[in-house]
């Protein structure tokens, strides 16, 4: 490895790097010994071309000690090609993963001793939602991107109902309803102020549903210890559950006898609805920006915070959290880690915003605000973004769907559909520890 100054190894965050490298060379007997080529293979979702820019600007590429081979991987299979590779031997030395995919394969990851690197350099490092990744046992990955959920709006549709600013709290979208929407005598809906009360055609409905449950004072999941449960039947101190406080709140707009009734499910999908300039206001992530500038480039928008709810004492909003992740199953733990500390350094991390527009996971990076006005909204949401442990992202969406579904449709009361979700999440669970 090239060497550097104290001062970079310090400002890029790689100096925990040699020491744990040493603990793991003598403790783990894995990786290659001084002066050898260590051969790694990095998984990502990814396209290679994203991820040499990325090798060249953390120092990977060229490195003198480390042979690095990426192999992008389909979003919508990886989950299964992790599982059938590491099952023949044949997986990866380092993984990019999500945070509603770390508990399903926590069996899986290394986690990096404490003693190695501390949970307070952890979180003095990254973002909130980065302690996802804290183990009892240790750092199960280093966070690498964070896509947050905020609000768009159309200026002109808020200019030609003569209203100033985006809203900030839920309780404001009851008179946006009445202000915004438009019906005929048959309750068909042409236009409409936000996609809520359905699942379908609600773009990141499970993500949206999931934010107000926290800002309720809930959550979805919890752990303590190493044990991970259902959370959404825990009343937290509160009057009402906060899950069936926002299941009430949120079914409501699809509700045609209601006041409120602003969404149905024979619209077409939220975003597509608001990029056709018939929605006042969607709930997408970041990342979402350069499609919606895609798809309408003449639509008058703008970028502000997810709403909150009014009196809470934290701003939270839903974050999809990546991290890099060593499988137990690698045979150069150590450089692995060489790796992962360099691809979430600052060189690297400013890449990728450089690419995706997102907002760096480090917060020294995000103490410094950026000029552009939207990249100030992700900012400071990314400070904001909050998860939760999920067993399975694809079982857990049907999950949302149908507590949302069981009460449009009247199969159940609110706190029915709460409590089954609860039970069926509970049978998720089992077995499940991080």
């Amino acid at each position: 490895m090239k060497n550097m100054t104290p001062f970079q190894l310090i400002f890029t965050g790689v100096f925990a790097v040699f020491i744990l490298v040493g603990v793991i060379f003598f403790s783990l007997s894995k990786g290659s010994s001084s002066g050898v080529v260590s051969n790694i293979t990095i998984w990502g979702t990814l396209t290679p071309t994203e991820y040499s820019v990325l090798e060249k600007a953390s120092g990977i590429y060229g490195d003198d000690t480390l042979n690095v081979t990426y192999v992008e991987i389909n979003e919508a299979s990886f989950d299964q090609s992790f599982i059938e590779a590491l099952a023949r031997g044949a997986g990866p030395d380092l993984v990019f993963i999500s945070q509603d995919s770390v508990l399903k394969h926590r069996d899986k990851l290394f986690a990096i001793p404490y003693e190695s690197y501390s949970e307070r350099a952890f979180k003095e490092s990254f973002i909130e939602e980065g302690e996802l990744f804290l183990s009892t046992e240790g750092v199960v990955g280093l966070p690498f991107s964070v896509d947050p959920l905020v609000m768009y709006w159309n200026r002109t549709m808020f200019n030609n109902a003569g209203i100033s600013e985006a809203p900030k709290y839920w309780d404001e979208f009851f008179n946006l309803a009445s202000t915004f929407v438009v019906k005929d005598t048959s309750l068909n809906i042409s236009q409409t102020s936000s996609a809520l009360g359905e699942y379908l055609n609600v773009t990141n409905a499970k993500e949206i549903l999931s934010a107000l449950i926290m800002q309720a004072g809930g959550s979805v999941t919890v752990k303590n210890g190493e044990v991970v449960s259902s959370d959404l039947v825990n009343k937290h101190n509160e009057t009402v559950v906060p899950s069936e406080a926002v299941l009430n709140y949120y079914t409501q707009f699809s509700n045609p006898s209601n006041s409120y009734y602003s969404w149905n499910r024979s619209l077409p999908s939220a975003q597509d609805f608001f990029v056709s300039g018939d929605s006042a206001i969607y709930f997408g992530f970041a990342s979402e920006l350069s499609t919606i500038n895609l798809k309408n480039p003449n639509l008058n928008f703008d970028v502000s915070s997810f709403p909150q709810a009014r009196g809470s004492n934290e701003i939270l909003t839903y974050g999809k959290l990546t991290a890099l992740s060593i499988p137990k199953t690698s045979n150069n733990i150590a450089a692995a880690f060489t790796a992962a500390n360099m691809l979430s350094g600052i060189g690297s991390l400013t890449e990728l915003e450089n690419m995706t527009g997102l907002p760096p996971v480090r917060r020294g990076m995000l103490s410094n605000k950026p000029t552009n006005p939207s990249s100030v909204v992700f900012y400071n949401s990314a400070l904001w973004s909050r998860g939760w442990y999920d067993p399975d992202k694809n079982r857990t969406a049907t999950l949302f769907r149908n507590m949302i579904e069981s009460v449009t449709s009247g199969r159940s009361s609110i706190s029915t559909s709460v409590r089954d979700a609860s039970t069926l999440l509970q049978t998720m669970l089992e077995g499940k520890s991080f």
